[in-house]
């Protein structure tokens, strides 16, 4: 029995088309599960190779700040903090002010978001981005920068892992990080 070679043809485009819903179903699964809606990234946090424009700056609120993602969906755009190996049942606090501070950095530069993504191991959760969330973190930073001034400033936490990977261990005078040889 032979086959025709246009037989041949459409049998291999019928199996690529297959093969390709196959993958298209597959990673809309894993989208589904990771607790994130379907939204084209429009930035990264590349990691440490990371370059000094990849940060998102505000002069007029002296923070600057990368987060793990910036998603486009229905028009906004939308940070993301992902912390992979957290497990709680409720946001800490301390990453609540940090989604709350990239919502505030990506107002300065892409226009107000409506809400923020926090993506743990198991959860994901949405924080809005109200009058009243933005005043709770523009007075936790103003309460800081006075803690600071007044010479109230000290390490939050005592795990030298922490320091070894934080961006200004080099330049800390507290850091627990060892000094590289």
């Amino acid at each position: 029995m032979t086959l025709d070679l246009g037989v041949i043809v459409g049998i291999s485009a019928a199996l690529s088309a297959l093969v390709a819903v196959g993958a298209l179903l597959a990673a809309r699964r894993v989208q589904a599960r990771s607790g994130l809606p379907r939204a084209r990234v429009v930035y990264t946090d590349s990691g440490a190779g990371g370059r000094a424009t990849d940060l998102l700056f505000s002069r007029r609120y002296g923070l600057v700040g990368k987060p793990d993602y910036l998603l486009e969906a229905d028009g906004w755009v939308i940070p993301v903090e992902v912390k992979p190996t957290r497990r709680a049942a409720e946001p800490y606090p301390g990453d609540i002010l940090q989604l709350l501070a990239y919502c505030l950095l990506v107002e300065e530069k892409h226009g107000r978001p409506a809400y923020g993504l926090l993506r743990y191991a198991s959860a994901t959760f949405r924080l809005d981005y109200t009058d009243a969330a933005r005043a709770h973190l523009l007075e936790t930073v103003a309460a800081i920068r006075a803690a600071t001034r007044a010479g109230e400033r000290g390490r939050s936490h005592d795990d030298a892992g922490r320091c070894t990977h934080c961006m200004f261990n080099e330049v800390c005078d507290e850091s627990l990080a060892a000094p590289a040889d």
